[in-house]
């Protein structure tokens, strides 16, 4: 999970500015169908369960009222920046890789957000070894890729092994990881596909249809790992190498037909897909344009116009900003025209423990932060929840917990503070905050240096250049105290968030355990927990190493659950959001009659 869910840092949209968020997946869990409620303004509850084969089995539920027909169209700032799956861990390109890939499992959504993990390419999803290192999965029959060839095991195989291509370094690296047991070194265990040798983790049987993974490690939640499209299909007797990324084949239910970079993009059926394989996506639209260069700004205007083509369209992957926020809000027929949903992860602050040594002190940091005020810069309670936890609402196992009494005091307790300091005999400490250089965050710097004044702090406010803000923060050797943060998880389970950001061995230059938290009960229990096979039993465990953590340790200052509206045009049904990438779920979207 390393810098971000993708390697790197990935843009999200607060509903108050441009921000940045270290990331990964996530969501909610269940199954059904009906028609997404309109402006829903509280998070539904929802948790992922894991389905049954029944339950992986095509075609996906209807949604009520949706006919097939019609053009969708997309609006977004920017071009996808990969289509090539083993290249894609960007949730902004997963956008797109849900209408082309497909992996061997895959998230079932229903209308109120909650989801199920389900085979995509597999039957079911999976069976594992009783020790959890020996997966097996089986291909569904009729598989096809756009072109009609069969798609194969040897194809899932061979979109696994092409991570180790040399022109392959934006993947995620889970797989690799738990295939080769060589932590950073995985690479040096394969030389890749392209010198006609397979990786002995994995066998497959094409007679049987089956592909089994053979870890060097136990993985209970392997599974989840693999509906990440990095580890989507790949046909081998397609393959382009490089040049794949431009001209990927589909084994969704759409293909590419035109692509003009950075201006626009077509996508028309692939009529070779089969929804009696796919209980996932529903496809209504014969095809989508998408047209890139439109800033956020200018398509929230176009769509809140509801003019021509715009009324058939949607915002890919970038929420109302807040200039029109409130407009939206409370325009009643506009807000018809909206959905919303938290990202996945949570916003934060570091609190450099190798610096701020002194466990009151962290405390007092934490008594201190004026959450409310923050909020209030982000455009109040519609730019999210406040958060009082590490983990975030859709984590497996999430329990609500305010160890520091933020929910009943958001404005900060600077009694409770200056009492904290008193007793640690660090009154008027010095407390250096680092933030990204951006108007939103110039804006909360003044709200947090009054806090941090009135608490019996001396505050140093340091803002960064945005653009390298996370490769000055990483260092281990850095001069802050408290520095601004986010992260969320590559899939749905707490190890995905608690790992990175809390294990020892994560502390280094470049790497996210950014408060430098190194104790070896918190080390210990990572190990032991990411090896529960139940994942309802490790999502109890998480939750209280999530409150033994804040309560013992207090490395960071839980700030919010930020949430994003989106509005569209008023042709378009079955909009809703994504609750893995933050975006527009596209493939439940129809053009209404």
């Amino acid at each position: 999970m390393s810098l971000s869910r993708r390697n790197f840092v990935i843009a999200t949209s607060v509903a108050a500015a441009g921000s940045t968020l270290l990331s990964a997946c996530s969501s909610g869990g269940g199954g059904g169908n009906g028609t997404p409620s309109a402006g829903a303004t509280s998070y539904t509850g929802a948790k992922v369960t894991i389905g049954t084969k029944a339950d992986s089995t095509g075609p996906a539920p209807e949604i009520p009222g949706a006919k097939k027909g019609g053009t969708i169209y997309g609006l977004a700032p920017d071009d996808f920046s990969h289509l090539d799956p083993q290249r894609i861990y960007y949730a902004y390109n997963s956008t797109i890789a849900l209408l082309l890939h497909r992996c061997l499992t895959g998230y079932k959504i229903d209308s109120s957000g909650h989801q199920k993990l389900v085979g995509d390419l597999a039957t079911d999803t999976g069976t594992a070894s009783k020790d959890n290192k020996t997966w097996t999965f089986t291909l569904k029959e009729g598989l096809k890729w756009e072109d009609g060839s069969e798609l194969t095991v040897e194809d899932v195989r061979h979109g696994i092994e092409r991570l180790w291509a040399p022109f392959v370094t934006e993947s995620a690296t889970y797989a690799q990881l738990a295939l080769t047991g060589k932590g950073a070194k995985w690479r040096d265990a394969y030389e890749g596909p392209y010198k006609g040798k397979h990786l002995d983790a994995i066998v497959t049987d094409k007679a049987k249809r089956t592909i089994t993974f053979h870890l060097a490690e136990p993985k209970p939640d392997f599974n989840f790992t693999l509906a990440m499209h990095s580890y989507a299909a790949t046909p081998v007797k397609l393959d382009t190498k490089e040049k794949y990324d431009k001209a990927p084949v589909s084994a969704g239910p759409y293909k590419i037909k035109a692509h003009s970079i950075d201006k626009s993009m077509v996508l028309t059926r692939n009529k070779n897909w089969d929804p009696a394989t796919d209980s996932i996506r529903n496809a209504y639209p014969d095809g989508f344009e998408f047209l890139f260069g439109v800033e956020t700004l200018d398509s929230t205007d176009r769509l809140i116009a509801d003019q021509g083509n715009d009324q058939y369209a949607v915002s890919i992957y970038k929420g109302v900003p807040a200039e029109r926020i409130q407009k939206v809000l409370t325009d009643p027929q506009l807000k018809k025209r909206t959905f919303n949903g938290l990202l996945t992860g949570t916003y934060f602050y570091w609190i450099n423990t190798k610096r701020v040594t002194d466990l009151k002190v962290r405390q007092a940091l934490i008594h201190a932060w004026p959450l409310q005020q923050i909020r209030q810069i982000y455009g109040g309670p519609s730019a999210g929840d406040l958060a009082s936890s590490i983990l975030s609402p859709d984590i497996i196992g999430y329990e609500k917990s305010d160890v520091y009494g933020k929910l009943t005091k958001p404005a900060g307790d600077p009694e409770k503070a200056k009492a904290l300091l008193k007793e640690a005999g660090k009154e008027g400490v010095k407390v250096v905050y680092a933030f990204p250089q951006d108007p939103t965050y110039l804006k909360t710097k003044v709200v947090i240096e009054n806090a941090l004044k009135a608490a019996g702090f001396t505050p140093v406010m340091k803002p960064v250049d945005s653009t390298s803000y996370y490769d000055q923060i990483q260092q281990i050797n850095n001069s802050y105290d408290v520095m601004w943060g986010g992260w969320s998880p590559d899939w749905p389970t707490a190890y995905t968030m608690i790992e990175p950001l809390f294990d020892g061995a994560a502390i280094g230059n470049g790497q996210n355990n950014v408060s430098q938290t190194d104790i070896s009960w918190i080390n210990d229990a990572i190990k032991k927990t990411a090896v529960i096979a139940d994942q309802t039993e490790a999502g109890k465990a998480w939750a209280a190493l999530d409150k033994k953590i804040m309560t013992e340790v207090a490395p960071i200052i839980p700030e919010t659950f930020t949430r994003r509206f989106y509005v569209y045009g008023s042709k378009v049904g079955g909009a809703q959001f994504d609750p893995n990438f933050s975006a527009t779920l596209l493939y439940k979207t129809f053009v209404k009659a």
